[in-house]
């Protein structure tokens, strides 16, 4: 064992933490896909920690809905259908959007980092788009508006709707018309929420959320095809 897993070892709660966020990065990267079976012994030696930080992060991660647990079987990635991804941009469609009516009126929005975090995006996207990096991006962007709402519980609930390997990868799926379309609604929140605009920005959020998960649906219905 390495002098950092002999360290995490020796605590505990710091192990178990350590094990859940190494699986759950492995989860959402797509490293570990949909279906994948998680063997404790298999884990636990691949992390460097013993089977208990083992199982608590499982517990953790089946809590979130990234796993689910079957009985005499053990522990499953969990697959997310159609139904699953409409529900959960359903709800981003209702809580983002929120979000950014309050972040308009807030007064607490970063506005020059958000627009920073837009042109970034637009370079990150000409010539080989580097998806990764764009989804990185994207990311931070999104959780400086649900700051700038100053509503943490909101905050809280929106990061446990959308972290699941599908929506976090969503720009993977785009062709090159959605992809100019999201980057320009990125550049249309900025303006919004620099207007101090509610309804304004309320608006393009929805219109963001709502064309990423037509990008999504239709590229998932091509994939069937």
């Amino acid at each position: 064992m390495s002098d950092t897993a002999a360290t995490v070892e020796h605590d505990p709660g710091h192990a178990s933490d350590h094990a859940y966020r190494l699986i759950r990065a492995q989860i959402l990267s797509g490293e570990r896909a949909g279906g994948d079976w998680l063997r404790e012994g298999d884990l636990a030696e691949s992390l460097g920690v013993s089977r208990t930080p083992v199982r608590e992060a499982l517990r953790r991660l089946t809590a979130e809905g990234l796993v689910r647990y079957e009985r005499n079987r053990g522990v499953q990635v969990a697959v997310w259908t159609a139904e699953d991804l409409e529900e959960i941009f359903s709800l981003r469609s209702v809580l983002e959007p929120w979000a950014s009516r309050l972040a308009a009126t807030s007064a607490s929005v970063d506005l020059e980092k958000l627009s920073r975090l837009a042109h970034d995006m637009d370079a990150a996207a000409r010539g080989s788009v580097d998806v990764d990096q764009i989804t990185e991006l994207n990311n931070r962007f999104h959780r400086l508006i649900l700051e700038g709402s100053n509503n943490r519980r909101l905050g809280s609930v929106v990061s446990s709707v959308v972290q699941v390997p599908l929506v976090w990868q969503t720009f993977s799926h785009y062709s090159d018309t959605d992809l100019r379309r999201s980057l320009a609604h990125h550049h249309e929140l900025v303006a919004a929420l620099a207007a101090g605009d509610p309804d304004w920005a309320e608006s393009v959020m929805r219109s963001h959320v709502r064309a990423a998960w037509n990008s999504l649906k239709t590229q998932r219905d091509v994939t069937r095809t």
